[in-house]
């Protein structure tokens, strides 16, 4: 009894969700940024004249460095990661676990 009393209270508070978005962010979180710093950022750095690396790119104006290519790769990371995460829990049936009331 105290065991469906538990599972009865994940769903309602939609743990499951939390839970699940949790541990995919953190499994595809490597395996994205690898293909954008390693694919990504080098293309999208040749075609902007950064050198091949994005992230190294950066505007100079006195002694300050302006890293605008760095705060554009986390913003692309994001962007993807965000975009996994969110087809992965539609593609494989996981926003279904939550009760709706």
């Amino acid at each position: 009894m105290a065991l469906q009393g538990f599972i009865e209270f994940i769903r309602k508070q939609g743990v499951v969700g939390l839970a699940v978005g949790f541990i995919l962010g953190g499994a595809v979180s490597k395996v994205v940024s690898a293909l954008i710093s390693d694919i990504i950022n080098p293309v999208i750095g040749i075609a902007l004249g950064a050198a091949g690396d994005l992230s190294t790119a950066a505007l100079e104006v006195g002694p300050i460095k302006i890293l605008w290519g760095h705060f554009l790769s986390a913003v692309i990371d994001f962007t993807v990661i965000a975009a996994v995460v969110y087809f992965g829990v539609k593609v494989l049936g996981l926003d279904k676990l939550d009760k709706k009331e």
